[in-house]
């Protein structure tokens, strides 16, 4: 994937920042969603203009790039498949658990395929096969995982 553009993603946090001064100084990671810039454009896609308010990542890859997990209260940045800041979201419910932990429910609010627990299982053992293997990382159900519900906070058209 392209590098991310930290110039629009300062842009963007600044813009947010003059409308929500009670946020100017905390921390905000910047982020895509996926593993490929398709993947990226096409989960951004389902939560600007779609169903998606929820997401998954693997302990495991949080840990190899020296990132936090997330924490509920807690704003990032997400990122377009060519890098360009595009939506700031904040952290409202997060749960560690093992990968079969996943219920319709969150399935249903992560909003991709079918929205079903059997495509969402599906899913994401393909992309953690392909994000967590290369980390010596086996992709068992018992892979721990963030599961983390979000809303968009900016811009404010898609708040």
């Amino acid at each position: 994937m392209p590098p991310l553009d930290s110039e629009s993603a300062a842009q963007l946090w600044s813009d947010f920042t003059a409308q929500h001064p009670e946020h100017s100084g905390a921390e905000h990671p910047f982020e895509q969603f996926g593993d490929s810039a398709e993947l990226a454009d096409e989960l951004l896609a389902l939560v600007l203009h779609g169903p998606k308010r929820a997401t998954a990542g693997a302990v495991a890859e949080f840990h190899a790039e020296g990132q936090p997990l997330p924490r509920i209260g807690g704003h990032w940045i997400v990122a377009d498949g060519s890098g360009q800041a595009r939506a700031i979201l904040r952290s409202v419910e997060l749960r560690l658990g093992p990968l079969v932990s996943v219920d319709d429910a969150f399935a249903w609010d992560e909003g991709e395929g079918d929205r079903s627990r059997d495509w969402w299982l599906d899913a994401h053992r393909s992309y953690f096969d392909r994000t967590c293997k290369p980390l010596g990382v086996a992709v068992t159900d018992k892979l721990e995982v963030v599961f983390e519900r979000f809303v968009v906070v900016w811009p404010e058209a898609y708040a």
